[in-house]
């Protein structure tokens, strides 16, 4: 299994079935997988922010779900999380690929690579950096038990080492 098989069989062992997404090219093989399968309900947004709202409204009407955003949508985010999610304890999963290291190309994606994970600590929210496929299922399965159990949002930093990173960086970066 590869990497994104693995983590939607980890979002399905958990039922979480609603996936609100800004499309990225690092997360293709994740919303491929979520187009593949009739669990998932995909809800694309126009904003990383409207992505959160459906997030929350589905969760207020039983509905598990997921986030999936890149590095430079985080930044959107700050005043849903904190005026949203944080006070209303909607346990919010969110899928972060990290563009802005390794190889980036991108200045923009290096600025905001660099507040994420201080915006996540000033929030209180807990992050994981996924960098492996040994052990992704065990921080993703107890990471979601967790926020669903204690009503606090996760987050979950895709790094390049597990998911081989931006391919239009590294088209760009040949040349």
């Amino acid at each position: 299994m590869t990497w994104s098989e693995t983590f939607l069989g980890t979002l399905k062992d958990n039922d979480v079935r609603l996936i609100s997404y800004v499309p990225d090219n690092v997360l293709t093989p994740l919303l491929k997988g979520v187009a593949a399968d009739n669990y998932f309900m995909a809800v694309g947004a126009t904003r990383e922010d409207e992505a959160i709202g459906t997030l929350t409204g589905a969760y207020m009407a039983g509905l598990r779900g997921v986030v999936m955003m890149q590095t430079s949508g985080f930044a959107l985010i700050a005043n849903a999380l904190a005026s949203l999610v944080m006070p209303y304890q909607i346990p919010a999963i969110m899928v972060i690929s990290e563009r802005g290291t390794l190889g980036e190309f991108n200045i923009g994606q290096s600025l905001v690579a660099r507040t994420m994970r201080p915006t996540l600590e000033a929030l209180g929210i807990i992050h994981h950096t996924l960098t492996d496929e040994a052990t992704m299922p065990f921080m993703v399965d107890s990471s979601i038990k967790q926020a669903f159990s204690t009503q606090a949002p996760v987050a979950f930093i895709l790094s390049p080492l597990l998911t081989g990173g931006n391919p239009a960086a590294h088209a760009k970066l040949k040349l």
